[in-house]
């Protein structure tokens, strides 16, 4: 949206919305259709969270849109929507054994402290995300920013695990 947005007279207007700046400090306006949640700050940028897809992103900011120019706020010009992180999951089909594999991946590129977290944490640089793995052989693969990347991805990690004998 780019313009600047008065949040506390916005928050009046947006039924449901959330508006603590002492908590957080943007507004944050929960749809139902499509459910995601849109995050507006003071500078006019917005964060769209929960789409499935792009489709409701923009059907989401449009819808939020509407909502404040009921509330008489003009929006200037055309919100330029940018995607910068698709967050994923895949299943790789069996159980893993993290500790294994925590070492033939290499530890340069791996964290894995089950004390703290229960998964793996795999950070690729090529496409640049962050693979979480766990030991149900559930993984969630984080900072996306188109869906081919989640593809090359799980094929990279799938290709791997396989090569060090950690997937049958």
């Amino acid at each position: 949206m780019d313009t600047e947005l008065d949040l506390p007279a916005i928050a009046i207007y947006l039924d449901g919305s959330e508006y603590e700046p002492e908590q957080f400090p943007g507004l944050i306006y929960r749809l139902k259709e499509p459910k995601v949640a849109n995050l507006l700050f003071h500078s006019g940028k917005v964060v769209c969270t929960g789409a499935k897809n792009l489709d409701q992103v923009k059907l989401a900011i449009e819808k939020t849109i509407k909502q404040i120019e009921k509330a008489g706020i003009h929006i200037k010009k055309e919100p330029e929507i940018i995607v910068q992180n698709i967050v994923a999951t895949s299943y790789l089909g069996q159980k893993i054994n993290l500790n294994s594999i925590a070492v033939s991946l290499g530890l340069e590129k791996v964290e894995y402290e089950p004390e703290q977290f229960p998964g793996l944490v795999y950070r690729l640089d090529v496409p640049k995300v962050v693979l979480l793995l766990f030991g149900s052989g559930k993984m969630v693969c984080t900072g996306a920013r188109k869906p081919k990347d989640v593809e090359d991805a799980v094929d990279k990690i799938t290709t791997e695990l396989r090569s060090a004998g950690q997937l049958h």
